[in-house]
């Protein structure tokens, strides 16, 4: 089935790597126009050169999600080169782990600027361009199954994730209150093979200097017993992004393998 966003306009944060990657080539090969954003320039261009070359629609720009100016910038640049907003991936997110009694203020603060006041921006700067349109909008923000459950050893981030998750549902109901049309709901990976590893992955391997065997991982914790890749993700984000769960909003789509079930 193609074309599931044809015409769309869809804004992805972090999209130079990842599951951001993933959700914005995921995006452009159904027919949306990809705006992605990251601090990763090179990578960042190179995914636009990919998207382009099979056939889609994107383009590229730099982006501190933690900067509101920033964010003034990147959607009056939006609003001016396409005149509208339907899709937001609010994906961009650090992982520093740890314990909590060796992380300093400047981490915590850090973490929670990417991964929560980012998200904030996103949704407060976005918004008023989706109702431009008057055809309604999808925001998607990505939380992690960190926001459903504590892990030790992960503290500020699983705080950062659980934010996102109830700040999701309160927007979703405030969209809904103001009948807008907007949809804005949270997606929660499991173990999925992504740079983010290389950081939180102190978390389950103190002390090593290189990401932690996800298949190992999978294997022994996922019921599934293998890890997810960010197409697993973009297909959620796919769905949520189109027309078809047209009656989801404020809900958590958690794609781990079973993880959070065991």
């Amino acid at each position: 089935m193609a074309g599931r966003v044809q015409g769309k306009v869809a804004l992805i944060t972090g999209g130079a790597s990842g599951i951001g990657r993933g959700c914005a080539e995921k995006l452009a090969a159904e027919g949306a126009i990809a705006v992605i954003t990251d601090l990763q320039d090179d990578m960042g261009a190179q995914v636009v050169t990919a998207i382009v070359k099979a056939g889609g629609r994107a383009w590229y720009l730099h982006h501190d999600v933690t900067d509101e100016a920033a964010w003034e910038g990147v959607i009056a640049e939006i609003k001016a080169r396409e005149g509208r907003l339907d899709i937001l991936v609010n994906n961009a997110g650090i992982g520093i782990g740890g314990s909590i009694l060796e992380m300093t203020l400047e981490d915590w603060r850090r973490q929670t600027a990417v991964n929560l006041d980012g998200v904030f921006l996103g949704v407060k700067h976005s918004i008023p361009l989706m109702r431009v349109s008057g055809d309604g909008g999808s925001i998607i923000n990505m939380s992690s199954v960190a926001g459903l459950k504590g892990s030790a050893m992960l503290a500020g981030y699983c705080a950062t994730k659980g934010g996102v998750r109830l700040f999701t549902k309160s927007i979703a109901m405030e969209c809904a209150n103001a009948k807008d049309g907007i949809r804005v709901n949270s997606v929660h990976p499991g173990l999925i093979e992504t740079p983010i590893w290389l950081t939180v992955g102190q978390a389950v391997n103190p002390g090593a200097n290189e990401a932690p065997d996800l298949d190992a991982m999978s294997a022994m914790a996922v019921p599934l017993g293998v890890k997810g890749w960010p197409e697993d993700i973009a297909n959620g984000v796919l769905w949520l992004a189109s027309a078809e769960s047209r009656y989801v909003t404020g809900q958590e789509l958690v794609i781990d393998g079973g993880l959070t079930v065991r």
